[in-house]
């Protein structure tokens, strides 16, 4: 009887399983921060809420309330805010307390650990969407068809790829303590500068001029296209989304090899 033992390959789980259960541990993690939830969840609505009770009387154009417009324009900056603020400033707090450290000595591949964060960040946006989408109708008076509601998730999640890039690039490339700072310093001015937060038409022609090469502008556009309220078309508008994604990404790629480096090699 040969006492040679042969050796057998070490059971690995499927990766749709694996995607499944870490994208549920983040969703479930982040909606057990009360502040996480709250600010996340809750800052659109109260911005909705404060503008539609100013201005909701309105028309923005024959058949297109302000009430409308304004819900569509949060609907767009509590999507984004989700792929900067909580993927990016999540990211960040979890690398400091040294989970992706704990990641590598688990079978769970750290590319999969990456696409688990920005399906969490999907996830998130649809369940901000849907309570401001619900706060909308009631409150606000603001009826889109069935057709409009789906036309605008799809582009607001597609929409907001350029964003998840910028904020993986900043959650890989910032500490904690400096994450939200330095997402406030880059977003917060784009908001402003691209119609979201002021009228676009309202703006001076030179920060209108900068606007226009910004994402968050192209991704408004891409929102407001479903009430008819939009200056650009939905094609025009994807070809930047699509540019500043590629563009986005390759920095947040790099950063994260750079992060990878020094923390593994």
């Amino acid at each position: 009887m040969s006492s040679a033992v042969l050796a057998t390959p070490a059971a690995t789980a499927p990766v749709g399983r694996m995607l499944w259960k870490q994208t549920v541990a983040l969703l479930l993690a982040r909606l057990r921060n009360p502040a996480f939830s709250v600010l996340s969840l809750g800052l659109p609505v109260m911005f909705f809420l404060l503008f539609n009770a100013i201005f909701g009387s309105q028309h923005v154009k024959t058949g297109v309330s302000y009430a409308t417009q304004i819900m569509v324009s949060y609907a767009t900056y509590a999507v984004g805010n989700i792929s900067v603020y909580n993927f990016g400033i999540g990211l960040a707090t979890d690398r400091e307390r040294k989970l992706d450290l704990l990641q590598r000595a688990m079978p769970l591949p750290p590319w999969v650990a990456i696409v688990a964060y920005i399906v969490f960040a999907l996830v998130f946006a649809l369940i901000a969407l849907a309570i401001l989408a619900i706060v909308g109708t009631i409150v606000g008076g603001v009826r889109l068809g069935a057709g409009t509601w789906v036309g605008l998730t799809w582009r607001l999640l597609v929409g907001s790829l350029p964003l998840i890039g910028l904020g993986m690039a900043i959650g890989y490339g910032a500490s904690a303590s400096t994450a939200s700072a330095l997402a406030n310093m880059i977003y917060l001015p784009m908001l402003f500068l691209s119609g979201i937060f002021v009228p676009f038409n309202v703006l001076p022609s030179t920060i209108q001029s900068i606007g226009k090469f910004l994402p968050t502008y192209h991704y408004a556009q891409l929102a407001w296209q479903t009430i008819g309220t939009n200056t650009e078309s939905t094609f025009t508008a994807l070809m930047w989304i699509a540019g500043w994604s590629i563009a986005l990404f390759a920095v947040a790629l790099r950063i994260y090899r750079l992060d990878v480096d020094q923390k593994f090699r």
